[in-house]
């Protein structure tokens, strides 16, 4: 794209002040501002950066642009890719199960697997064909990386749900990196990576498989005239979902032969009726699967309206930790031969206990400010991975304090430092604290206390 000599007006909200930069020989020329909820903190230098460059293609950059260099250097990691690395061994263990519960008449697999397509997708990929609501906290600017107001990175494999169908698929397994921003803990990151699983039953296989010869006349005549009647929509979800539920227990049961789990109800744009699976892990409930009846107007837009289906999203990481006793999701990005050569196997089905390589002592730093209408701690989350790095092992929000004068709201955060391969100094960890205190201070207009 050719510079030009326009200007673009950028409008930032901080309170109920708006402050408008001109930036002129942009190479953007629209007019543009974030919704009140999200902060923006776009400067004028940053808005006249270059494109941003992914496999190839240029995007480029405007008041939406809120992902960082240090995600944008792990986009093409493809740890799902990488041999011997546990995501991988898991990936194939999932596919060699899937494989052999789903079969043709010919014994064929009918499952086909997806695990290579671009995680930059359109809003419209990622919410729209999802049914996910205008004002779902999801489309937010502090929950999700943007590329630019068109392209973001995907936020979920379901991102690639209507394209597939629309291709003409009934059965398919996508794995892939996605990516969020959240909060900073051992079992979060802003990149990590999901198995989406779709199965979609037409009414012929459906009667044939399910239904005695006298239900499946009435299906058939149902259909013919339209005309299906709620008992028999009910009927046809209960069967789906009985068999959601069952391939996603045996999953677990295959991969971990001694957990606690339950099921719970949940609510998602895309799935009715839905629900999360949890496990128990170190103690605590782990959502790691989230499954539904895929809402029939997505089918119907995809082209794929005669049918119903169900599926399924499997958090990699989160299984992979259980499985393995993996006890901290950064390990997951770790190159050092301590952690790789453990998983050093050409059977995905052996079974692998993590050893702890090295042990480096924790650094604690708090840092507290005043924080301005608009914010969200997200956006502090992200910022303190992108100056950090991997040194951050957690951030928790310890204290929340309003003025009773004033009525200004103060946060202070607990930001813990941990190196995974040598020990680190407290200047080293003074050092990072202040260059995070004075990135929040510029982009995220907070006054230190």
């Amino acid at each position: 794209m050719n510079r030009c000599s326009c200007t673009m007006i950028c409008t930032r909200m901080t309170g109920n002040i708006m402050t408008v930069y001109q930036v002129t020989h942009c190479m953007l020329t629209r007019t543009c501002s974030r919704y009140a909820s999200s902060t923006c903190y776009q400067t004028t230098s940053s808005l006249c950066e270059k494109a941003i460059t992914l496999n190839g293609t240029e995007y480029p950059r405007d008041c939406y642009t809120n992902v960082s260099d240090r995600i944008l250097n792990l986009i093409g990691k493809n740890l799902h890719h990488k041999q011997y690395h546990p995501l991988c061994l898991l990936k194939q263990r999932i596919v060699n199960f899937i494989y052999s519960k789903f079969v043709n008449s010919r014994g064929n697999p009918i499952f086909s697997v997806h695990d290579n397509l671009n995680p930059v997708v359109t809003l419209e990929q990622n919410f729209d064909n999802l049914l996910v609501p205008h004002d779902h906290p999801s489309r937010r600017l502090s929950d999700s990386y943007y590329i630019n107001s068109k392209f973001m990175l995907r936020a979920h494999t379901s991102a690639h749900q209507h394209d597939l169908i629309k291709c003409g698929l009934d059965n398919f397994l996508v794995f892939g990196d996605v990516y969020r921003r959240d909060e900073i803990d051992s079992t979060h990151y802003p990149v990590f990576h999901q198995m989406e699983g779709v199965r979609l039953c037409g009414v012929s296989e459906f009667t044939q498989k399910y239904l005695t010869v006298e239900r499946c006349s009435t299906y058939w005549s149902s259909f013919e005239t339209k005309s299906l009647t709620d008992d028999l929509q009910f009927e046809w979800k209960h069967i789906i979902t009985d068999e959601s539920i069952s391939v996603d227990r045996r999953i677990f049961l295959v991969l971990l032969s001694d957990f606690e789990y339950q099921w719970t109800d949940t609510y998602f744009p895309f799935t009715h009726p839905s629900w999360e699976l949890e496990i128990k892990h170190k103690n605590d409930w782990l959502e790691v699967l989230g499954c539904g009846i895929i809402e029939q107007r997505i089918l119907e837009k995809a082209g794929a309206g005669h049918k119903i289906g169900w599926a399924a999203g499997l958090g990699l990481e989160r299984l992979a930790m259980k499985l393995y006793d993996i006890p901290d999701i950064r390990l997951f990005w770790s190159t050092d031969s301590g952690f790789l050569v453990q998983f050093h196997t050409d059977n995905p089905d052996r079974q692998i206990s993590f050893k702890p390589f090295s042990h480096y002592p924790q650094c604690i730093n708090d840092i507290s400010f005043w924080i301005p209408e608009e914010y969200s701690s997200n956006d502090f989350y992200d910022l303190v991975r992108s100056v950090g790095g991997d040194i951050i092992e957690q951030v928790t929000l310890v204290d929340v304090f309003t003025h009773p004068r004033t009525k200004r709201t103060s946060h202070c955060y607990r930001i813990v430092y941990r190196h995974m391969e040598k020990t680190l100094t407290q200047q080293e960890v003074n050092e990072i604290h202040t260059r995070i205190e004075e990135a929040s201070r510029k982009k995220l207009h907070v006054e230190i206390r």
